[in-house]
């Protein structure tokens, strides 16, 4: 067995056990140094670099037990072996509660001794390596999880982050869309206990509607048409990591209720199946809508909507930040430049002022989307006016370069149909109708104060129909006194 190199110190006052355990260990090759009572060993083993003590649990004035607890106060990591020759349990137990690597009682045998500090030192090489291998772990996964801003609003954000990482309080995240939630949720995992976890997330708004609770909670075979074997939902998937749940104010009501379950009793069922299961993970919601809202309209529940809040960020669109975009410009610049191998070196004064004056609709995302496209195609080294393609003109100003609904919604199929490979959605139709239909009632609604009578002409359907998808999506509409109360 090879010998690694350390430095050893012996704390004895009865010179005799000090040089017999000098010159055993010392014949290994490792340094040795001695002292003879507890203040002299305090003092050498928090001013040198020692790797493994032995100490007597006996001396006059400090002794071993209370030389423990004066070197876990001081934050002193070495190791420390108590050599007693009263080999009672209350001397174990307190050696070991107070820190001690473990403990050999006298007369020992030196074999012994040799064995006993190997093990310590392999030990603590050991936890070395553990804890290189995790400072770099966290490090690659943190490279992803960079946010920029030195704004108030977002400094404020980092405070919070900051706050809440180390705790296992759920997060909601409200912001419009492209502003950086699920960064900030990723932010937040990557500084909580749980950061060598798993980090799972789930857009709530791309799984059709049938398929949502499956998607969450898993399923049994057999469970439906196409069950051919049992599968994990995203929160076992997530155990002892994070589960992000994007979009949440999209989901049904009747999931919203087996949600509530599943964050208070931290257990779920499966689809088609009875076993109950466990489930330990912290959860991070995410929506672009106003709950408060959605609460008092009745279309979000009141108690889940209090569960999820317990810690609310609010991310200001970047229209509202302009401060930092100068600083988001530098940091995807040198992004794009380092991952496609681009070529720009910087941006010109009047082509930074035409981003400052963009109002960015789609916000950071955007803004990351018009830099790329600028770095690929510039001429140049520098991006110029001309290189930036914007949506809109200025601030207030529609989109030249307005999407069609069909066009739009040919993009949310697509993004649906190739967001995995591996799963085949069904009733696509459904899905699209969804989300077709209900901000469209959503609107009709809204324009006639309430009217259902008016909001259905408007539509070009009967009211009875109308009162059914009304139900159907959970859109609660005060009723109108043009309706005559009914």
């Amino acid at each position: 067995m090879t010998t690694p190199l350390a430095r050893v110190l012996i704390a004895d006052d009865e010179e005799s056990i000090r040089w017999v355990l000098r010159q055993a260990l010392a014949d290994l090759g490792w340094v040795v140094e001695t002292a003879e009572n507890g203040e002299e060993a305090w003092s050498k083993l928090t001013s040198g670099n020692f790797e493994v003590a032995l100490v007597d649990i006996r001396m006059p004035g400090l002794d071993g037990l209370e030389l423990l607890s004066r070197l876990a106060e001081s934050g002193c990591d070495t190791s420390v072996i108590i050599v007693t020759a009263q080999n009672t349990m209350a001397n174990a137990i307190e050696a070991m509660k107070r820190g001690a690597y473990d403990y050999i009682t006298k007369p020992f045998d030196l074999d012994e001794v040799r064995i006993l500090v190997r093990r310590a030192l392999e030990m603590r090489r050991q936890s070395a390596e553990l804890e290189r291998l995790e400072r770099d772990q966290r490090k690659r996964f943190e490279l992803g999880v960079e946010i920029v801003g030195r704004t108030p609003v977002m400094q404020e954000i980092f405070k919070t982050i900051g706050r809440v990482a180390p705790t296992e309080a759920t997060v909601l995240i409200q912001g419009e869309s492209g502003t950086g939630k699920e960064l900030i949720a990723r932010a937040i995992h990557a500084h909580s206990r749980r950061w060598s976890g798993p980090f799972v997330a789930m857009n709530c708004s791309a799984v059709p509607r049938d398929l949502l609770e499956s998607e969450l909670f898993g399923h049994e075979r057999g469970a439906f048409t196409g069950a051919t074997e049992q599968r994990l939902g995203v929160f076992e998937v997530a155990n002892s990591g994070t589960l992000f749940l994007d979009e949440v104010g999209d989901m049904p009501l009747e999931l919203q209720a087996k949600l509530l379950r599943v964050v208070q009793e931290r257990e779920l069922t499966r689809v088609g199946g009875r076993e109950v299961v466990k489930v330990d993970v912290r959860l991070i919601a995410a929506t672009n809508q106003n709950l408060e809202r959605a609460v008092r309209e009745g279309r979000f529940r009141e108690d889940l909507y209090f569960r999820l809040a317990v810690v609310p960020i609010h991310v200001p669109p970047l229209r509202q930040r302009r401060a930092d975009i100068p600083d988001l410009v530098r940091y995807f610049l040198a992004k794009i430049n380092r991952e496609l191998g681009g070529r720009v070196s910087g941006i010109s004064d009047e082509a930074m002022e035409k981003l400052l004056q963009h109002s960015w609709p789609g916000n950071v995302r955007e803004l990351e989307n018009t830099l790329v496209r600028a770095a690929v195609l510039a001429p140049g080294p520098f991006v110029m006016p001309q290189d930036l393609v914007l949506a809109e003109s200025g601030p207030g100003k529609k989109s030249t370069e307005a999407i069609t609904i069909e066009a739009a919604i040919r993009q949310a199929v697509e993004s649906l149909l190739g967001s995995d490979p591996e799963v085949s959605p069904r009733n696509v139709y459904a899905w699209v109708m969804q989300r077709v239909e209900r901000p469209l009632i959503e609107y009709a609604l809204e324009r006639t104060g309430g009217n259902q009578l008016r909001a259905a002409a408007l539509l070009g359907i009967n009211r009875n129909t109308l009162h059914k998808k009304m139900h159907m999506f959970g859109i609660v509409s005060r009723p109108s006194t043009e309706e005559g109360g009914s």
